[in-house]
């Protein structure tokens, strides 16, 4: 059963009027309603197009926290073989809210980390619902330096509203967590490159999309926090979340033009929860063009360029 979001209700009367009539002509071979549920077919298509052609980030940021979009151990079954897991940072625990370890993408040996939600109440409970705790980045940490050791490109997929804010995390050292996952990120000699899958939120997102290369699936977010903390604290007033949202700047097109991120990648129309497999193809021809574009370059090269990339960013709207 497919799930609807608020702002496609209407969409879901048409196609679940078209759904019952073909479910009555299952039911009764006689009747033939396929004019009809043709006709319903075609309505329902042009008011995708319709909804989809000019997405507010509001709704934009619904899309990316769609519960049917393809989550991290999606792309990661699909994409790449010989997937051996990684566990556990060698110091607390094994956090389930991030996946990782060796595999090939394309043949090519890499290391794939990412943000894993889950997708049903059990996995999204045992996956802490993306929200990774400091052992989680510490993981995250001990993976780049094991794929730096053995000359590995590094992979991550980006999908979270957040480090957990808990007291346990706190007491852990969450912030040192992030940050050292974020200095790993920029100082680790070999290509480094990351995909917005979903949500990208807060320094949780930061500590792993620190990278030479940044994509963002078309309909995903990336911001600094999310549109319901940032109207909490601008207008003590979570409701204000759609102007939050248009505040932030958190969508892929204001990004790129910012040059937070490098490229888009388009999502089928209707968002990537209409067509999983085209979706993830599609991450996994840009993952391959962007180690592709890495490759020649000396570890003290790449370590250059990347520092300089994001002490670079802002830059130019701070000198006008």
């Amino acid at each position: 059963m497919k799930t609807y979001l608020e702002f496609e209700k209407p969409l879901a009367e048409i196609e679940g009027k078209a759904e019952e009539l073909r479910a009555m002509a299952r039911a009764n071979e006689k009747m033939d309603v396929e004019k009809e549920a043709a006709a319903l077919d075609k309505k329902a298509a042009t008011m995708l197009r319709d909804l989809y052609k000019d997405l507010s980030p509001w709704r934009k940021t619904q899309v990316a926290r769609h519960p049917d979009r393809p989550h991290c151990k999606d792309y990661i079954d699909a994409l790449f073989t010989e997937f051996t897991p990684l566990a556990g940072d060698r110091n607390f625990a094994d956090d389930h809210a991030v996946m990782g370890g060796l595999a090939r993408l394309n043949d090519r040996p890499v290391m794939v980390i990412g943000h894993e939600k889950g997708n049903d109440t059990n996995s999204r409970i045992e996956r802490n619902f993306g929200m990774a705790r400091p052992e989680g980045y510490r993981k995250a940490i001990r993976l780049m330096d094991m794929a730096d050791r053995f000359g590995l490109p590094v992979v991550t997929l980006v999908d979270t509203p957040g480090a957990y804010p808990g007291k346990g995390a706190e007491e852990r050292g969450q912030s040192e967590a992030i940050a050292r996952s974020t200095e790993k990120c920029l100082t680790i000699g070999v290509p480094l490159v990351s995909v917005i899958i979903g949500e990208g939120g807060s320094g949780g997102a930061v500590a792993f999309a620190t990278a030479d290369r940044v994509a963002m699936l078309e309909h995903s977010v990336y911001s600094v926090i999310s549109p319901e903390g940032c109207a909490s604290i601008l207008w003590k007033d979570a409701e204000k979340m759609r102007e939050a949202a248009e505040a932030l700047r958190l969508t892929a097109q204001d990004l790129r033009q910012l040059g937070v991120i490098d490229r888009i990648i388009t999502e089928p129309l209707g968002g990537a929860q209409r067509d999983p497999k085209a979706t993830i193809q599609s991450v996994g021809k840009a993952l391959e063009e962007m180690v592709a574009g890495l490759d020649g370059k000396s570890r003290e090269k790449l370590v250059r360029d990347r520092r300089a990339k994001y002490l670079q960013m802002g830059a130019k709207g701070l000198a006008a």
